[in-house]
């Protein structure tokens, strides 16, 4: 990988389609992009980017953004939120659809009680501060993860963001919060497995042994093979049925430097291209946001296919 200053090469987009996986498209995932016209793209040349229907976000560098610097680390998340703010504005202009930001992970709980926090209550000021302005532009917050268990004043603050921006049409903005895609995925085969016990009806353990029942074995092994499907697992994450199926994301971007997903999204980036730039995450601009959709736009997605 090749990075030329702050703008990177198109050696830097890589995508996990390269690797001889079966394909198996779901629905509309072939679609990877739109044809946006909006006068508010004024920085935006439709002539050679295309827009990707949805966009992931690893947030990444805050805290060595500020060390550099000699701050606090909470100085660097504050300095993020207003990135965060400002990609989600150019989202939003340039027509795409889903933006989806790795806002703090399950493992993030490891981090100082100050840190964490600071996190919380800056997540508060930043929903303070730009509610008004997300409904205004239509966007539609979304939260994904086990967001029920962060701390009491930033959940009532998410909830009302939610219901505030439920019924807008635009960019839909997903905020992963105590995310992490392992026990997400834990988390749907758990479902769909308790829907296969609800349909087979099985012995009591004093009565049968479930080993020697053959019949019964037969029988969850067959609903086992209809009911888990790719198609009915993908409905069962947190970006599927509860949140309107959002589709995979087509472009997976992490800045700092670090190449690599941090349980991010695991299932849904099967065939997403990733862009990785050494940008810190406080110093992404709209400007360099532009460069690395003008470098997917020269990709070739074939989804497995030749």
């Amino acid at each position: 990988m090749e990075f030329s200053g702050n703008k990177f090469k198109p050696s830097s987009v890589r995508s996990v389609s390269d690797a001889p996986v079966l394909s198996v498209e779901r629905g509309d995932q072939s679609v990877d992009q739109l044809d946006v016209s909006d006068e508010s793209c004024a920085d935006f040349n439709h002539n050679e980017l295309r827009v990707p229907r949805h966009v992931a976000i690893i947030m990444d560098g805050n805290g060595r953004w500020a060390k550099k610097r000699g701050l606090p680390r909470l100085a660097g998340h504050n300095a993020g939120m207003k990135a965060m703010i400002e990609a989600t504005r150019a989202a939003s202009d340039w027509g795409i659809r889903y933006l989806t930001v790795y806002a703090f992970s399950t493992e993030n709980w490891k981090r100082s009680k100050e840190e964490v926090g600071g996190i919380f209550k800056l997540l508060i000021k930043y929903v303070e501060s730009e509610l008004r302005e997300l409904n205004r532009n239509n966007v539609k917050v979304n939260v994904i993860g086990d967001y029920e268990k962060i701390p009491k004043a930033a959940l009532l603050k998410l909830e009302e963001t939610i219901e505030t921006t439920r019924n807008n049409t635009g960019l839909n903005l997903n905020i992963a919060l105590n995310y992490g895609s392992r026990a997400e995925i834990i988390r749907g085969i758990r479902s769909l497995v308790q829907k296969v016990l609800k349909e087979v009806d099985i012995p009591e353990a004093h009565e049968h042994s479930l080993k020697n029942n053959h019949d019964v074995y037969l029988k969850i092994q067959e609903r086992l093979e209809e009911i888990i499907t790719e198609d009915s697992f993908s409905r069962e994450l947190y970006t599927g049925d509860e949140l309107g199926n959002i589709p995979d994301p087509d472009l997976i971007i992490r800045t700092s430097g670090e190449e690599r997903l941090s349980n991010f999204l695991l299932w849904q980036a099967a065939y997403s291209e990733f862009a990785f730039t050494p940008v810190m995450w406080p110093e992404f601009t709209r400007e360099e946001f532009r460069h690395i959709l003008k470098d997917y736009s020269g990709r070739d997605r074939r989804f497995g296919g030749r």
